[in-house]
């Protein structure tokens, strides 16, 4: 039997720096929550990823999620200090415990921990899909968030996961 989960990336407060916003946030954080819905619906986990450095420091305000989140005590939530979710981390030990097969990724920012955990979670074998628009990120000097998402997502598309 197929087990599914829902990955949510770093939807923490300090991602988005004062002087600027992720790009859709608020959209992105309203659809994250439909999705957390259904996977309650269906009892399948949810791991929220929270990222850990010198400007997210641990339990601190900014590494805190967004308050917008549905996020429950009976969550996984897993501390990471590096761009890949697996990294120094127990998410696949969880997973496999679980018999998780197939994830749902979702999260910030598109273009660093997002795309490295989707490709480091394809590469570990798992099933991989996304909701269209579910990852946010920031305009940068080269790009804008907009053109960043669409780049990434057409990468992913049917090489790293499916869209839905």
């Amino acid at each position: 039997m197929e087990k599914s989960a829902l990955i949510i990336i770093d939807l923490q407060i300090g991602v988005q720096p004062d002087n600027d916003s992720l790009f859709n946030l608020e959209n992105v954080l309203e659809e994250v929550n439909q999705r957390i819905h259904v996977f309650r619906e269906k009892n399948n986990p949810i791991f929220f990823v929270q990222h850990n450095d010198c400007d997210l420091v641990l339990n601190s305000p900014q590494w805190q999620l967004f308050p917008e989140l549905n996020a429950k005590d009976t969550d996984f939530f897993i501390n990471k200090t590096h761009a890949n979710s697996f990294y120094k981390t127990d998410l696949d030990d969880q997973l496999r415990k679980l018999n998780i097969n197939k994830l749902e990724i979702c999260g910030a920012q598109t273009e660093f921990c997002v795309d490295t955990t989707i490709r480091m979670a394809h590469g570990l074998g798992y099933e991989l899909s996304m909701k269209k628009g579910l990852t946010t990120t920031l305009n940068n000097d080269l790009l804008g968030a907009k053109t960043i998402i669409e780049h990434h997502e057409n990468l992913w598309n049917n090489r790293f996961l499916t869209f839905f």
